[in-house]
């Protein structure tokens, strides 16, 4: 996704760098891309090169965001952002040091209907916000035998879907109502794949604003994935029903309008190709998050229609999933995610 998305914000990408040569130069070859190599600091010695964004396992983010920090390159760090809350404060610490642009890939902020949704609830459509659900069955897992990235059933490297979807529910929450003040979970797996981590999360929580919610996902649930987002207030119900946003209140249910600046494009997509199965989600918010790194880099101000996810954003998502993963451990004791005052 990296790659396209980069392109289509106009940027030339001069190398992909992995830990496998043949399969580093497959891609390479497949993607057009001039050099493949195995060594970060290769390629910040190119010559002109002024970004790096960091698609790799988890457990490495910390190292090559701040190797790529500490050489005065803009950054992209893909989520989940670190292994817990010391390596995101880390990273954030060397980001503001370095004075560079550093953003996190929560492009599904620029979504079309969850950023309808956000302008809503800013917009006061529901009122003051009380109660929210975030709801999903997904079968990416469900398939013991189907091939996945080894890393991703790795407590170590930062597997679990708690760390790959979960941190972009966080996100979205924090982003439509703010930040989190409590919550107690569960962790599980629904999958007969035999692995160390979870498939599956459960978490009850309280913002600061006082609303409550739950976010709930299995990604080992077999069938057609389907899926609930809500937001209550004190005068209405706003709702995503696939690409639609609904607004309810006594007088019934209206569509929510799409604003130009929020639509997205229509995006085509290979057939057949199972490298391609999230593209039309993906490449569309992950172009504008691209956008504002390209911004950054070339000195404008980061002009968007919804709030660019910095490495500020990473470090609070990982203070929540750090909680979620202690109250889990506790057998879902409520765990206060700790303010300055």
């Amino acid at each position: 996704m990296h790659v396209p998305a980069l392109r289509a914000a106009g940027f030339r990408v001069e190398a992909l760098v992995g830990t496998d040569p043949d399969r580093t130069a497959r891609r390479a070859r497949r993607l057009d891309v001039p050099r493949a190599l195995t060594s970060l600091e290769a390629a910040l010695d190119i010559a002109g090169v002024e970004a790096v964004t960091v698609a790799t396992p988890p457990h490495t983010h910390a190292r090559l965001a701040i190797h790529a920090l500490r050489a005065g390159r803009h950054v992209v760090c893909e989520k989940p952002f670190a292994l817990d809350v010391a390596e995101a404060a880390a990273m954030l610490e060397e980001a503001e040091a370095a004075g560079v642009t550093h953003l996190v890939g929560h492009e599904f902020r620029w979504a079309t209907e969850r950023a309808v949704l956000g302008r809503a609830i800013d917009e006061g459509l529901i009122g003051e916000p009380r109660y929210v659900s975030l709801v999903q069955y997904v079968p990416l897992v469900a398939d013991a035998d189907a091939p996945m990235p080894a890393w991703w059933f790795e407590p170590g490297a930062g597997g679990g879907w708690l760390g790959a979807s979960g941190s972009h529910v966080v996100d979205q929450v924090r982003t439509w109502l703010g930040e989190f003040h409590s919550l107690s979970a569960t962790l599980n797996q629904v999958s007969a794949r035999e692995a160390a981590v979870e498939d599956s999360f459960t978490v009850r929580f309280r913002l600061v604003s006082g609303a409550d919610g739950v976010m709930a996902q299995t990604a080992g649930a077999w069938g057609e994935p389907v899926g609930m987002t809500r937001v209550s207030g004190t005068k209405g119900t706003l709702w995503i029903d696939g690409s639609t946003v609904w607004f309810a209140d006594r007088l019934g249910a209206e569509r929510v309008p799409v604003p130009p600046e929020l639509a997205m494009a229509d995006v085509d997509v290979p057939a057949g190709d199972a490298r391609h199965r999230f593209t039309h989600l993906e490449l569309g918010p992950y172009t504008r998050l691209c956008e504002a790194l390209r911004a950054g880099v070339e000195g404008r101000p980061i002009v968007s229609t919804v709030p660019v996810p910095t490495f500020a954003d990473g470090f609070e998502c990982m203070r929540v999933l750090d909680a979620v993963r202690a109250s889990a451990s506790a057998g879902g004791e409520l765990v206060t995610i700790d303010r300055p005052a």
